[in-house]
């Protein structure tokens, strides 16, 4: 089956409504679907409660969706480099569950897994266990989380041949896997497609069953988060 699509805005057609839950792979900026969370602010869709590590930065990656008022809630694990969403933040006009970054991870493995629920120690004692059953379990105290199942999932690999199965690129193996598995339907932006049969079975990190559609997008621009200088020695 070919899961190509001609375009970013042609592969979210059909799927990205308003008040969804959806999943965006990366981490800061690195490994980020940037043409698809650009085709997703085209869409004008809105309401939207976003899973991801982060909300990227001004003007750039997520941020771009804040600017235009697309997000209504950030379920994340970091929240820093964006000014526009501390502003909104800081004045009730985005809602925040933040999240501890390993938790975060676990949910959306849990979720495409079809786990529905998992104890960690993490949060424990602190406003993160506020509400949420606890165990104990061998003398200690965990707190039950539950997994996340978005209704999209949008993710960024390196490589994918027409059938969906994924290679990632170093760092940028980071939340995508995870979100990609967790997506009921899953978009994945790739830099390179093969033909099915040219990637080495071994090779594959993630395998086609859990991709929906693809979109090429050979020339990513992986804008750097933070660009630091020394002067020569």
């Amino acid at each position: 089956m070919n899961k190509l699509f001609p375009s970013a805005a042609a592969a979210l057609d059909g799927i990205v409504k308003d008040g969804q839950l959806m999943a965006v792979g990366g981490f800061g900026l690195c490994g980020i679907p940037e043409a698809l969370i650009a085709a997703l602010r085209d869409s004008g869709v809105k309401n939207l409660t976003v899973i991801s590590n982060n909300a990227g930065v001004d003007g750039f990656g997520l941020g771009q969706l804040l600017e235009t008022r697309q997000i209504r809630k950030m379920i994340s694990s970091y929240v820093g480099e964006n000014k526009e969403f501390e502003r909104q933040y800081l004045a009730g006009e985005l809602e925040l569950e933040f999240t501890p970054q390993g938790t975060l991870a676990e949910k959306l493995r849990a979720g495409g897994a079809g786990i529905p629920a998992f104890f960690t120690r993490t949060g424990v004692g602190t406003i993160v266990a506020d509400g949420k059953e606890l165990r104990e379990f061998d003398g200690q105290t965990y707190v039950m989380e539950r997994a996340l199942a978005p209704d999209v999932a949008l993710v960024k690999a390196h490589i994918a041949d027409k059938s969906g199965n994924l290679v990632f690129r170093r760092t940028a193996r980071n939340f995508n896997p995870a979100a990609a598995m967790a997506g009921k339907i899953t978009v994945v932006e790739v830099e390179q497609v093969v033909e099915i049969g040219e990637l080495d079975p071994d090779a594959i990190h993630l395998p086609g069953i859990y991709v929906h559609r693809i979109v090429h997008n050979p020339n990513p621009e992986k804008r750097i988060e933070k660009r630091i200088t020394r002067a020569a020695v």
